[in-house]
């Protein structure tokens, strides 16, 4: 069985949220096990907004309800499927029968970490956890095949690589094809650039820092 890491837990909005409230952390560890079942001690409840701890699925969703907020008002920012779905307080049945799925299959993809849906149900997944393009294209686990696809580009023909972009992101054909340019030009310039300031510099050490960064710099121009 695989075993989740805890949300990511925003302590101090957590500790905002309940003085906001005129609570103590008595009163929300009493919260939580007269409404939830959950037995939570005060100085379980001021580890979490310290820092110390954090609590696990059921506690962080109890918590929000303690506190009158949604799991995501709790929540550092979410990167993965799992995360955004309980930012908005969505349960593995919820999302597999709004986008379409066998909740098997969803369940199966959410820990593998890799989206593996078609276009209609892509679609329904970003637009159920209200994802930006470039917060989906990380929580599906396309980040990998986009740096890769990236790296390849600017070091050889990026012409080639128009093709294999616009099917994994939902961007226009001509809005691509000017962002690779770019981001062609962009390095092959740097590249030159070293080695005409300075015969001795290490161009590796520049070709390598802007590569490993090339992902950031794409969504720069995408969305520039």
């Amino acid at each position: 069985m695989r075993v989740h890491p805890s949300p990511p837990f925003n302590a101090l909005a957590a500790r905002r949220l309940r003085e906001a409230l005129g609570m103590a952390p008595g009163h929300v560890a009493y919260g939580m096990r007269a409404q939830y079942g959950l037995t939570v001690s005060p100085d379980t409840v001021m580890a979490w907004e310290r820092g110390l701890a954090a609590p696990g699925t059921r506690e962080l969703t109890a918590l929000a309800g303690v506190l009158w907020c949604s799991p995501g008002d709790l929540m550092a920012a979410a990167s993965t499927l799992r995360e955004h779905r309980l930012a908005r307080a969505l349960s593995v049945e919820d999302m597999a029968r709004r986008v379409g799925l066998d909740v098997g299959a969803y369940q199966r993809m959410e820990d593998a970490g890799r989206w593996r849906g078609n276009e209609r149900q892509s679609a329904a997944l970003a637009d159920l956890l209200q994802l930006s393009l470039r917060d989906y294209v990380t929580a599906t686990g396309l980040n990998d095949d986009l740096g890769e696809l990236l790296r390849s580009a600017v070091t050889t023909r990026w012409q080639a690589h128009v093709k294999p972009a616009a099917k994994l992101l939902p961007l226009s054909k001509q809005h691509l094809e000017g962002v690779l340019d770019q981001l062609h030009a962009d390095y092959q310039s740097q590249m030159v650039g070293t080695l005409n300031w300075n015969a001795s510099t290490d161009t590796s050490d520049a070709g390598r820092e802007f590569l490993e960064h090339i992902v950031d710099r794409f969504w720069d121009l995408a969305h520039g």
